[in-house]
């Protein structure tokens, strides 16, 4: 069983800056590609951002690209989403993802094993 913990949500404006962190309770954490998701209300979750396991490679969602920076410390069991110059279409409650041995930087969440409890990031205009 793996563990997974989001923090760092909140209530931001429009513009502004904010970083989540995802600690995961396991001893090989990296074993895991990261992958961060969102849900908004009334849509579908969505693909983010993923890290594979050492960190050397990402990729990111188009609305995100360029805003979003996905990073991970191994020695922390943590994953981060640094988001800047965020806008209100991206208020939705994020969730980080586990991929057990992931190494193709999936985009499709039912690959991933584990998943966090979420955090809520609010944007206001």
């Amino acid at each position: 069983q793996v563990q997974l913990v989001e923090s760092g949500g909140g209530l931001v404006q429009a513009g502004g800056s904010l970083r989540l962190s995802c600690t995961a309770s396991v001893r090989t954490f990296n074993q895991y590609a990261m992958g961060w998701f969102r849900q908004a209300p009334g849509k579908e979750r969505e693909f983010v951002a993923v890290i594979n396991r050492t960190g050397g490679s990402t990729y990111y969602a188009d609305s995100v690209k360029g805003r979003f920076t996905i990073s991970r410390d191994n020695a922390k069991n943590t994953v981060y989403l640094q988001m800047n110059s965020l806008k209100s279409e991206d208020t939705a409650v994020y969730y980080c993802a586990a991929d057990y041995y992931g190494s193709t930087l999936s985009r499709v969440d039912r690959l991933y094993d584990y998943w966090g409890q979420g955090t809520q990031v609010t944007v206001s205009s």
